[in-house]
C-alpha cells in the first residue's frame, strides 16, 4: 500500500502496511459481489439517519442519489476499482464520496464495519439460498413430472431394485425418481431455515456495543425487509452461524446431485441400458 493510502485503520500506524501483505490479505477480488446487497443496506441506513434526524433530507437525498449511481455503475459494468480500495465497502464508500462530496462521508454516520459487513453477507445469504431453493423446487418438479409419466400402476415402468449392485426388488421408476425428490425437499426445508435464522438485521450494533447516536435498529430492519432487528448488538455483529449452515446445505445438496448423477451414468452404460443420454449433454 501506498504511503498516502488513507485506509480506514491508517492512523494506528507509523509506517504503511507491506505490500505483499495487503496483497495476501485484500478480500476484494471476491466480496466485490456484495456490491448490491452493500448499497441495498446502505440506502437503508441513509433513510433510518434521516428518519432519526441524524441526516438532513437533504443530506440524505445527496447520498441516496450518489448510491444510485453507484449501483448503476456496477449493473453497466462501468465501476472502476482503484488500488487502494480494501474491500467492496471501502469502494463503495469511496466512489460516494467522490460523487457527493464531503456529505457522502456521512454514509458510515453511527455504523461501524462490523455491522456493515454482516448487514450486507446476511442479505446476500438470504436472496442467494433462496435462489438454490427456487431452482431445487424446479428440479423435483420435473422429477415428479417423470414419475408421473412413467405411471403408478400395474403397466407402469419398473426396474430392478439393488442393494450391492445385486438385484434385490422389483421398484416402479416413479417410486425411484421421487425418492431423489424427497432428499432434494429435505434440502429445500433446511435452506428456508436457514434463511429463516438469517432474517434478523444486524445493522445498528455497531463495532459490538450499538451507538451513541439516536439511530433505530427496526427501522432499517423494516427498510430491507428483515423479520426483526438483533436482540443484542455483541451477538449479531459476531454471528456467521448462517453462513456454517449454508455451506453445509450447499455441501449436503451437492452430496444428493452426486447421487443422481453417478445413478445415470451408472444406468447410461451398456451393461445396465436403462437410459440414453441425449448426444447434447453425453
Amino acid at each position: 500500500m501506498t504511503e498516502n493510502a488513507q485506509a480506514l485503520w491508517h492512523g494506528r500506524f507509523s509506517v504503511a502496511p507491506n505490500d505483499d501483505l495487503m496483497s495476501f490479505t485484500e478480500s476484494l477480488s471476491f466480496d466485490q459481489r456484495l456490491w448490491k446487497d452493500d448499497i441495498f443496506a446502505s440506502i437503508a441506513h441513509v433513510k433510518g439517519l434521516e428518519h432519526s434526524k441524524v441526516l438532513t433530507s437533504s443530506e440524505a437525498s445527496a447520498i441516496v442519489s450518489a448510491l444510485e449511481q453507484v449501483a448503476s455503475e456496477f449493473s453497466k459494468d462501468q465501476f472502476k476499482f482503484v488500488k487502494t480500495d480494501e474491500d467492496i465497502h471501502t469502494a463503495i464508500e469511496r466512489r460516494i464520496t467522490e460523487i457527493a462530496g464531503e456529505v457522502g462521508g456521512k454514509v458510515h454516520t453511527g455504523r461501524s464495519r462490523n455491522d456493515q459487513c454482516v448487514t450486507a453477507l446476511k442479505l446476500w445469504t438470504r436472496r442467494e439460498l433462496n435462489v438454490v431453493a427456487k431452482q431445487l423446487l424446479g428440479l423435483c418438479d420435473v422429477l415428479y413430472s417423470r414419475a408421473n409419466q412413467s405411471g403408478w400402476g400395474d403397466d407402469a415402468v419398473y426396474l430392478p431394485g439393488y442393494t450391492h449392485l445385486q438385484r434385490a426388488q422389483p421398484v416402479l421408476l416413479a417410486h425411484h425418481l421421487t425418492a431423489h425428490a424427497w432428499a432434494f425437499a429435505r434440502d429445500i426445508d433446511r435452506l428456508l431455515d436457514t434463511v429463516k435464522r438469517a432474517n434478523v438485521s444486524p445493522l445498528g450494533a455497531g463495532a459490538l456495543a450499538g451507538s451513541s447516536l439516536p439511530i433505530d435498529p427496526d427501522f432499517t430492519a423494516k427498510e430491507m425487509g428483515f423479520a426483526s432487528a438483533f436482540g443484542n448488538s455483541l451477538d449479531a455483529v459476531s454471528d456467521r452461524d448462517f453462513v456454517a449452515e449454508a455451506l453445509f446445505n450447499l455441501a449436503l445438496i451437492g452430496t444428493h446431485l452426486s447421487r443422481l448423477g453417478e445413478e445415470w451414468v451408472l444406468w447410461t452404460t451398456e451393461e445396465f441400458g436403462f437410459a440414453t443420454l441425449d448426444d447434447r449433454y453425453a
